[in-house]
């Protein structure tokens, strides 16, 4: 297959283009135009455009930063997950590099019983690479993805150990933050695949059961308006399904009414928006049964419309 994830391309029987969103086969891919609508097409009847490289995830597999001078780094090997610029539900893999060592490196997929090699190369230090690419709203299908990296010096260093990991991922491994990945200069997810194994200290799991009421962690006060629209709350959400959707925002607005309860405020206002009503009538549904609640009705509608509720407190 000659094309990959990301590229642009025109249609050579149609004047339609788009960028290349899914590798369906040998003879097949799919091509999202500027509708958002992925059209399956053989990679035959297409033409790649020159020149309209994406900002993230170009020809070049590797990019070498500086180094600079200073105290040798040992740790610093990441797994960066960064949307494509221009097609947006293409996801790229980088292996970033921030230690002072060369990385030999080797990426393989592996489907039920089938193997594929991604990526081998030689990751410089300070640098990154692209390794693999796939459409964000297929993660369920990914391949298990399998990481080996070796760590070479000329320096005076003690031979560190290899990797050797083997990640089947799923929403909840991008559930935290986005941040600034290094060099790439580029948001995404960011994980770390030489994190030293998690050691628990039984003496401190033991002593933690058994923390006295004052130890224990303050109930913050919440907001008078509280946002439960799933953008505000999660920035995985484009993987959860939608009854997921639904208990994330259920369970938030739990957790914000009873620390309302608490603080004794007055009142509190909940912005479910309108939707399909389903998220409104479950937050209407606990609150006839809460007994700390006074009243509830639709809050100022020339501020919120019909997609909030005010709820006065006892």
């Amino acid at each position: 297959m000659k094309y990959k994830l990301g590229d642009f391309v025109r249609f050579i029987d149609e004047k339609m283009e788009g960028y290349v969103t899914r590798i369906i086969d040998e003879q097949m891919i799919g091509v999202t135009g500027e509708d958002d609508f992925e059209i399956p097409v053989l990679a035959s009847k297409v033409t790649y455009i020159h020149g309209q490289k994406t900002e993230v995830g170009d020809e070049e597999p590797t990019a070498d930063v500086p180094v600079v001078p200073g105290e040798f780094k040992n740790k610093g090997v990441y797994l960066a997950v960064v949307a494509d610029a221009k097609a947006s539900s293409v996801v790229h893999l980088f292996i970033v590099n921030e230690t002072s060592y060369q990385l030999l490196t080797s990426v393989n997929t592996q489907q039920q019983k089938q193997f594929k090699g991604e990526f081998a190369g030689i990751l410089e230090p300070r640098s990154f690479a692209k390794v693999y690419s796939n459409k964000l709203a297929d993660l369920q299908l990914w391949p298990k993805l399998i990481f080996q990296v070796l760590f070479h010096t000329r320096q005076d260093q003690a031979v560190q150990e290899p990797l050797n990991i083997t990640e089947q991922f799923k929403a909840k491994d991008f559930a935290g933050a986005k941040k600034t990945v290094p060099f790439l200069n580029q948001q995404g997810w960011l994980i770390q695949l030489d994190e030293p194994e998690l050691v628990l200290d039984a003496q401190k799991l033991k002593e933690s059961f058994f923390k006295p009421a004052e130890e224990k962690q303050e109930v913050a006060k919440p907001s008078g308006e509280i946002d439960l629209h799933i953008e505000r709350l999660r920035d995985d959400h484009q993987f959860l399904s939608s009854s997921e959707i639904l208990n994330i925002q259920v369970s938030h607005f739990k957790k914000s009414l009873e620390a309302a309860i608490v603080h004794q405020m007055p009142e509190v206002t909940f912005i479910h928006g309108t939707g399909n009503g389903i998220l409104k009538h479950e937050l209407h549904k606990l609150l006839s049964k809460n007994q700390k609640v006074q009243t509830f009705l639709d809050a100022r509608k020339e501020k919120f419309g019909y997609g909030a509720t005010k709820v006065m407190l006892k």
